[in-house]
């Protein structure tokens, strides 16, 4: 993937707007190449695409609208619509990946939790005059967070630019998207760099930007009888800390452990007794980073001199004390609680025993 773009963070500098508190966090202290990797949709999407075409037993139905969905007692049947085709689906488990607003979730009324934060982010690609180094900026700003992300996406024509280009999430109060979005980019930039500072260097060119509202979701059940949600399908949270793409890919991995540990013992992959574990598993992760973002978020965001005193004691400390800053980059990595085996790179093999666990396909 780093041939394709993919960029490593192999610093992170955490700061409060405007107060003396900060933190770092180095790749090296933690014994790991980088503490994680900034990539686009674009190039993931290619390489799961290309992998998906060469394995045999999987057909590809893209684009594709799902019309109708029926969950019987033995199985469930989506109704699709190919290239204007309709096409029939019979499975015994239907795993929903579509998104926030997910169609198959609001279809098979599953419960759900959440609220808004008031908040948008603010996305798009800019370049400043001091090459990035690996460094990953998280300034948390009364608005809300900030983040600068290295960014070296291979572009052809850019090359000038190649090592001075981040990511940008700027998150505003919903009532100042309009505005933001209407700027011209020498205004949008001035302000950036007002907001943000020169620690990055000078800003010099920004990208078409983008607008996300933010929210706080999560499904009541990661699973129900036929039906398994992972992703943004199962949970939005706060992008602060970069955690969400992490969390959906630890449903995957997850989901098909326990798949591959129902089909083993012979048991049907869609009922809740080859499901219910998965539920398990998951629900404490997803409790785990709620509180992570959530709390940061509305710590952060909070400018009562006495808790902004405190925080900035407490990223102070973090940044003093090891074992608080191992913590809090295991966290930032994804590396705690129980993992997916897949998540370690260990590899559900047919018939064979792995040394995290005793799955067989």
């Amino acid at each position: 993937m780093v041939e394709r773009g993919a960029t490593a963070i192999r610093h992170i500098h955490v700061s409060d707007r405007g107060s003396f508190g900060s933190a770092r966090l180095a790749a090296d202290e933690e014994g790991v190449a980088a503490l994680g990797y900034v990539v686009e949709g674009r190039v993931i999407g290619a390489a799961l695409t290309e992998a998906v075409a060469q394995l045999p037993n999987v057909e590809l139905l893209c684009p594709a609208q799902l019309t109708a969905l029926t969950v019987e007692a033995d199985a469930v049947e989506a109704a699709l619509t190919v290239d204007g085709t309709p096409r029939p689906v019979r499975a015994r488990l239907l795993v929903a990946a579509d998104g926030v607003h997910s169609t198959v979730r609001e279809r098979v009324g599953a419960r759900s939790w959440g609220m808004g934060y008031g908040q948008t982010a603010v996305i798009a690609t800019v370049a400043t005059d001091r090459a990035h180094g690996n460094v990953a900026y998280e300034r948390f700003t009364d608005t809300g967070p900030l983040a600068l992300l290295p960014c070296d996406p291979p572009r052809d024509g850019e090359q000038e630019t190649r090592g001075h280009r981040w990511s940008l999430v700027w998150t505003v109060r919903d009532g100042e998207v309009e505005e933001m979005l209407g700027l011209d980019d020498d205004e949008f930039l001035r302000r950036l760099q007002q907001r943000f500072g020169y620690r990055a260097g000078r800003f010099l060119r920004s990208s078409e930007r983008h607008a996300y509202p933010l929210v706080f979701d999560f499904v009541r059940r990661a699973a129900q009888p036929r039906v398994a949600f992972v992703g943004n399908a199962a949970h939005a949270i706060h992008p602060v800390g970069g955690q969400g793409f992490n969390l959906g890919l630890r449903d995957v991995a997850a989901l098909a452990e326990v798949i591959a540990a129902a089909h083993a013992d012979g048991v049907d992959i869609g009922t809740m007794t080859a499901l219910q574990p998965y539920v398990a598993w998951r629900r404490p992760d997803y409790l785990r980073v709620a509180a992570f973002t959530d709390g940061l978020v509305r710590l952060f965001s909070n400018r009562l001199p006495p808790l902004r005193l405190l925080r900035n004691l407490g990223l102070l400390g973090m940044d003093i004390l090891p074992a608080a800053k191992h913590l809090f980059a295991r966290q930032a990595m994804g590396l705690t609680g129980k993992l997916p085996r897949l998540a370690c790179g260990i590899a559900l093999k047919e018939g064979t025993t792995e040394e995290a666990g005793d799955v067989r396909v």
